[in-house]
């Protein structure tokens, strides 16, 4: 038993079909089970002891594998990585590690992580792949340079980048843990971000159905890391184009649709400013979501939209017409009223904003709702006299440009 857990369940399923057995706190139990179509007159003890003598052998095979491959650190294994392609446009898996090294580093000194440490994780990672144990086994790859690492450190932290290494390949699906160590994060990153960068620099694309490299879910793996980690980091630094970025952004999108959450909202935060802060960007959507469920916050979007609709077709008469708050007295106390709780809102959202407190952002924007339809109620815009209309599209413009501070409202439905 002293073979690691996953070997042996692997081999149990794949090699015999057996179902590997856990005890009740969900540990490896040493025994397992499988089922025969026939009745035994011995009560099974001779099948019983027939697919144990079998097991025995298939684990034996697997300890050979396990003793040799713990004979040759992963650092002298990497050579042998040169004499693997990892894709004939992007190179060999030697150049990959190098690669993933250098970029876990760098997001590990983003996040406060020991650089060095994941360097190694990112040099390391692949180094399994040329053992006897994924040869075997190739399920494994990961999980068993994660084993190798920790039993035969040189040079590294066994415990720090073994941990990273056996998790760097997850999420692999959606019930999938993240990893949520700051080394093991930095490598299943730079492991991910890499993949999606190559094949982005090559052409190779997903298109329509087609994803024969997996870039759907490691961008979405990237997503969930960041995400559940609560990770700042700034991506498009990471990625090294625009073209990726989008690609990430339309992966949270489908993530967001599929959790039954409004991915218009994600429009509207995106098309109010660049943000490359997955985290900020979705503490804004969250927040925005939660005032438009609300009636002040739909009331005020009808508003909006409202406004967009006419200064787009006054704009087009003799427009534009720029955001401007005029000062002195106003032909009405609605266009007062107005003026000046935009004048006040315009400050108080550039400072909220600044802190993060999205929550309160959002909640002093819904305090206008009240303020508008009253504005709308009680003022004609189109007046007849040329300088009062003016000034009542400038103060529409101003009351739009203020609302495009937090989001793009023309990209929410309803």
């Amino acid at each position: 038993m002293d073979l690691p857990p996953e070997v042996r369940e692997l081999s149990m399923k794949i090699n015999q079909k057996y179902f590997a057995l856990r005890d009740a706190l969900g540990q490896p139990a040493p025994y397992f089970a499988f089922v025969a179509n026939l009745a035994a007159t011995d009560g099974g003890a001779a099948i019983i002891a027939g697919n144990e003598r079998v097991l025995r052998a298939r684990l034996s095979d697997a300890r050979h594998f396990w003793d040799l491959d713990l004979k040759t650190a992963l650092d002298l294994l990497l050579p042998r990585l040169e004499k693997i392609t990892f894709h004939a446009k992007i190179g060999t898996q030697r150049a990959r590690v190098d690669r993933i090294a250098a970029r876990a580093a760098r997001i590990a000194n983003l996040l406060g992580a020991d650089a060095k440490q994941a360097e190694w994780a990112g040099l390391l990672c692949k180094a399994d792949l040329v053992t006897g144990m994924v040869g075997e086994f190739p399920e494994l790859q990961g999980v068993m340079g994660g084993y190798y690492a920790e039993k035969n450190p040189r040079g590294w932290d066994g415990a720090l980048v073994g941990a990273a290494i056996r998790t760097h390949y997850q999420p692999k699906g959606p019930a999938d843990e993240v990893p949520s160590a700051p080394v093991s994060v930095s490598l299943a990153l730079a492991d991910k971000l890499d993949t999606l960068a190559e094949f982005f620099r090559i052409g190779e694309k997903p298109s329509g159905s087609g994803d024969p490299y997996a870039l759907r879910r490691a961008a979405l793996g990237v997503i969930r890391i960041i995400l559940e980690n609560d990770l700042r980091l700034n991506l498009k630094p990471l990625l090294g184009n625009d073209e990726l970025f989008d690609f990430i952004i339309e992966r949270l999108r489908v993530k967001l649709r599929g959790e039954g959450q409004r991915f218009d909202v994600l429009d509207a935060v995106l098309a109010a400013g660049a943000d490359d802060d997955l985290v900020r960007v979705m503490k804004r959507v969250a927040a925005l979501g939660e005032m438009l469920s609300s009636e002040d916050g739909k009331n005020l979007l009808a508003a909006y939209k409202r406004a967009a609709n006419i200064l787009k077709i006054e704009d087009a008469k003799d427009g534009p017409h720029l955001a401007t708050l005029i000062a002195g007295s106003l032909s009405s106390p609605e266009e007062s009223n107005f003026r000046d709780m935009l004048a006040s809102l315009q400050q108080d959202t550039k400072h909220h904003l600044a802190a993060e407190n999205y929550a309160l952002v959002v909640a002093e924007l819904a305090k206008l709702r009240g303020t508008v339809d009253a504005f709308f109620e009680k003022v004609t815009i189109n007046d007849q006299m040329p300088e009062l209309r003016r000034n009542r599209l400038q103060l529409l413009a101003a009351f739009r440009d203020t609302v495009h501070q937090i989001a793009d409202f023309s990209r929410i439905e309803g």
